[in-house]
Formats: structure tokens, C-alpha cells, sequence
């Protein structure tokens, strides 16, 4: 019993160190740099939110193999995102150099991605607790944030593959919800 009780103990910590926002909560508003098509901007979610739902998609890092599919995939399904009244904005702590050129080449253009810098990155508990060439990387954990701030749904996953699909579920699925 005791060593069970101990093995329990042991992973509480870890879960709580998993553990992404939880649907409902207010998602952090935040203020950044970021780019569309290779032209740098400034970012405000409380902005984009004013539009309609935004996905907030945390990315490990461009070009990295991962990365560069999801950001592909998302730039397919961009009219879907689109038709169900949401903007996707990838987000990750590279810089907005770095950015830039990733936004034209692997986003096509077709959304922004933007940097998260360690304010973001511990607000939407994101951290991966590693580096890529000198900086932060953050986990893939995709958001799907209600025009009033909160967060409808939460997709944490290392893997990109059904990303996009869960996202764009959730958009409609609120979009439905809420049609007039």
C-alpha cells in the first residue's frame, strides 16, 4: 500500500507539469511581433479576437521537420479555418527573423505566425523546458480561444498529425453554437 501510495505521489508532479490551460479559463492577452508573407507586424491577441475565435498554435520551432508539415497543413486547410470564422496565428520562440522567411515558405502566406517570448510562453504554460539553436522551444499545443477571451479547446500533442483537424472541429462545432 505505501508504495503505491509513494508511485501515485510521484507522478502528480509530472502530470501538473504537463498540464496545458484548461478549457473556460481566460487565455492571456499578450502583445508581439510577428509575420505574414514575410512582413513583419505587430500582434495583439485581444485584436484578432475581435474578429471571431483565433487558433493559437504553439510550435517547437521552424524549420524542423514537424513544424514545417504543420505549418503546411494549416496553410491547406487555411479556407476551412477561414469559412468558420477563425484566423490561425502560429506561435514559437523564434525569433521574428526567423519568422519571417518561415511564414512565406512553409505558411505560404496564408496566416501569420508570431514569437513568443517567456511572458507568452509561461502563460499559455508552453515551456518545453528545451533549447533549439540558442533559444526557448516551445511544446505543440494548439488553442482555440472564444471571441470573449476563453478557452474553448485544447489539443496537447506532440505530434502535428491531428492538429489541425481537432482545431477546425472545435471552430465549427462553437461556430454552429453560436450562429444567429
Amino acid at each position: 500500500m505505501r508504495i503505491a501510495l509513494f508511485l501515485a505521489a510521484l507522478t502528480l508532479p509530472l502530470a501538473a507539469a504537463d498540464a496545458a490551460l484548461a478549457p473556460g479559463v481566460k487565455a492571456p492577452d499578450f502583445t508581439t511581433r510577428g509575420a505574414l508573407a514575410g512582413k513583419v507586424f505587430n500582434l495583439h491577441l485581444a485584436s484578432a479576437l475581435k474578429k471571431g475565435p483565433v487558433v493559437l498554435y504553439f510550435f517547437p520551432a521552424a524549420y524542423t521537420s514537424g513544424c514545417n508539415a504543420e505549418a503546411k497543413a494549416f496553410a491547406e486547410s487555411i479556407d476551412q479555418f477561414k469559412a468558420a470564422g477563425a484566423e490561425v496565428i502560429g506561435m514559437s520562440a523564434d525569433t521574428v527573423e526567423q519568422l519571417q522567411k518561415f511564414s512565406s515558405e512553409h505558411c505560404a502566406g496564408k496566416f501569420p505566425v508570431a514569437s513568443a517570448g517567456p511572458k507568452i510562453i509561461s502563460g499559455y504554460d508552453v515551456d518545453s523546458g528545451r533549447q533549439y539553436q540558442d533559444h526557448a522551444m516551445t511544446k505543440r499545443i494548439s488553442y482555440v480561444i472564444a471571441p470573449d477571451g476563453k478557452v474553448l479547446f485544447v489539443h496537447d500533442d506532440p505530434s502535428p498529425a491531428d492538429h489541425i483537424r481537432t482545431t477546425l472541429a472545435a471552430v465549427q462545432q462553437y461556430q454552429a453554437a453560436h450562429k444567429h
